[in-house]
């Protein structure tokens, strides 16, 4: 009997050693899980939130995108700014030219006190002008954008400066021509200014806006000579001459195909009537 008890007592010491060890071995792998598992909940937590989603809403472009973007509106505010220079000078240089034919032939007559030494023509007519010039030459290719229908009729410089030298030569003859009154000779003009659209145009935008800048022009002039501006001679249509709507039309028509043109950039091949 005294044999058999340290034997049990060994037994009983190894299983209460075996199941300590066992105890202590699960509390130490759960506390790490547990650990894991809270770590994981925590990190996604964090990521689904709604701040997470507005910090990477509130995020900036990319560098390049922000940067393309730049440089395309920088050169569209570039373009815009060269065309309309070179339609001011344009129209400048036009409205220089033709007033002074308009007052050599006793057309059109200016207080002597507003009249300049430089091509004796008032100086505020130049300015207006070459304004008038930019305002539609950068209207008529918006208008055809608008459209959903580019002018691709005849468009070439050479085309262009055709239509330029036939304007001139409508003012001209406006000014040379003597008509048994002013009827026929504004008939005449009407004649070839839908000859210049129809040769050089063909668009019903730019026929629109030709007729329309004649009559805004022509209200305008109505105006001017009304308050004593300046005064035509022989008037027969209210205060200016009956032919003048068809210079405007001309003119404006004439304006519109440099501005198509300066808006192409790069000039296409003729195109065959």
């Amino acid at each position: 009997m005294e044999d058999s008890v340290p034997g049990l007592e060994g037994h009983t010491c190894g299983c209460s050693c075996a199941a300590g060890r066992r105890h202590k071995a699960p509390s130490g792998g759960t506390a790490s899980g547990l650990a894991a598992k809270v770590g994981g909940m925590l990190s996604s937590s964090v990521s689904n939130s709604p701040l997470t989603f507005m910090a990477h809403g509130a995020q900036k472009p990319s560098g390049p995108s922000l940067s393309s973007g730049s440089s395309s509106s920088l050169n569209l505010s570039r373009d815009l700014l060269q065309r309309s220079l070179v339609l001011f000078v344009v129209g400048t240089f036009l409205a220089l030219v033709l007033n002074l034919l308009q007052i050599q032939r006793n057309v059109t007559l200016f207080p002597e006190e507003v009249i300049a030494t430089i091509f004796s023509s008032a100086w505020w007519v130049p300015p207006c002008c070459g304004t008038a010039a930019a305002v539609v030459g950068l209207l008529y290719p918006c208008i055809d954008s608008h459209l959903g229908e580019p002018h691709k009729f005849k468009r070439e410089w050479a085309s262009v400066m055709r239509c330029i030298a036939v304007f001139v030569g409508i003012n001209h003859a406006s000014a040379k021509l003597d008509f048994a009154n002013n009827i026929q000779l504004s008939l005449t003009l009407a004649a070839l200014s839908l000859g210049l659209w129809w040769t050089f145009d063909r668009s019903r935008s730019g026929l629109g806006l030709g007729i329309t800048i004649a009559f805004l022009a022509t209200l305008i002039t109505q105006f001017l000579v009304y308050n004593g501006v300046y005064q035509y001679t022989s008037p027969d249509f209210l205060y200016i001459r009956s032919w003048l709507p068809c210079i405007f039309f001309s003119g404006g028509v004439t304006v519109g195909n440099i501005g198509r043109q300066l808006a192409m950039g790069v000039p296409e091949k003729p195109h065959s009537d």
